[in-house]
């Protein structure tokens, strides 16, 4: 809870971050991604609703803003943050549409939590449009030759880190999260806490199982921090910064270096391998990713019809000319 609340903030925006994270849930990175962008907002208001010798926003001290100044704020005035958020800061569709999500969800708690104001500005407020692009993923092939391609003085770790993101397709928090009493050898499957802190369980094929007691057997005892599964050479829990440095360097060692991919592109690739070769349903593969809605899973049969375009495109017959244009029918 301490974590939630800042000197620099307004005692109304560090009563909303503990409510994002006592109430709802929400886990400290996000709560801090909300700070960041409300801060930024509030310094915004009061650049634009009093006055002050301060040449710029980001030069704001939003210590003293309070309901008075918030009761003043207009669905104009969010609009016109969305245009300097544009304009000024250049910020990516995607950047401002989680700003102005924040800023909504703000209102939101003031107007029927708190019941601060008597009507909520940003009610019809209406996010910005975000391009969806199909994710990259690996093939098939290209996954194979990745997992080939381990070489560190941690083989056995560096290997079951790729087995798990490339078979069960979770995130990097959820990896570097996982303790040794998640994994169920026995019942195959392994208790994974995802966003929001809910748990989920994933099902542990043969590769996986191997991987993680090959594994197993490797690492040091008695361990820093027992409880962690994967293990840095410090014997402490891994760090995402060090999985994300174990996948580059792997990806680099198989030539898929260049392909723009992350450890975020792994769960990509598992999600796509499982809907295209496990013939498995957008409902089953949305609880095995831990999506919150099945609109974000099917992305993936979004994916598959492209390629199924893409096949039709490259049939050896598509730029067959037709022999009789121009010919009229008999009469």
């Amino acid at each position: 809870m301490q974590q939630a609340k800042s000197p620099d903030n307004p005692e109304i925006l560090n009563d909303y971050l503990i409510f994002l994270s006592i109430v709802k849930g929400r886990s400290p990175r996000t709560v801090a991604e909300y700070n960041l962008d409300l801060r930024l907002f509030l310094k915004y208001i009061k650049f634009m609703k009093t006055e002050h010798n301060q040449p710029a926003v980001e030069d704001m001290d939003i210590r003293d803003v309070d309901i008075t100044l918030l009761r003043q704020v207009t669905l104009q005035d969010i609009y016109q943050f969305e245009y300097y958020l544009q304009d000024d800061r250049q910020n990516r569709d995607r950047a401002r549409s989680r700003k102005t999500s924040a800023v909504k969800g703000f209102f939101s708690y003031l107007t029927y939590n708190m019941t601060l104001l008597e009507k909520n500005p940003a009610e019809h407020l209406e996010l910005p449009g975000v391009k969806h692009s199909l994710p990259k993923f690996l093939s098939l092939e290209e996954s194979l030759r990745m997992l080939s391609s381990v070489e560190s003085d941690h083989p056995q770790r560096d290997y079951c880190i790729l087995v798990l993101f490339l078979n069960c397709g979770i995130r990097l928090s959820e990896l570097v999260g996982i303790n040794v009493q998640d994994v169920d050898m026995y019942e195959r499957r392994l208790r994974i806490l995802g966003k929001g802190n809910k748990e989920r369980m994933i099902y542990l094929n043969d590769a996986c199982l191997s991987a993680i007691t090959e594994y197993l057997q490797t690492r040091k005892n008695p361990p820093t921090e027992p409880n962690a599964l994967f293990l840095s050479r410090n014997n402490r829990r891994i760090s995402r910064r060090r999985v994300q440095q174990i996948v580059e360097s792997v990806l680099k060692n198989a030539d898929l270096g260049g392909k723009g991919l992350s450890t975020h592109k792994l769960r990509h690739t598992a999600a796509t391998l499982m809907y295209q070769h496990g013939n498995v349903d957008t409902l089953t593969l949305k609880e095995i990713l831990g999506h919150k809605s099945i609109v974000t899973t099917e992305i993936y049969t979004h994916l598959s019809d492209e390629q199924r375009q893409d096949a039709i495109e490259h049939n050896p017959l598509a730029n067959v000319k037709n022999p009789y244009k121009g010919k009229p029918p008999k009469e």
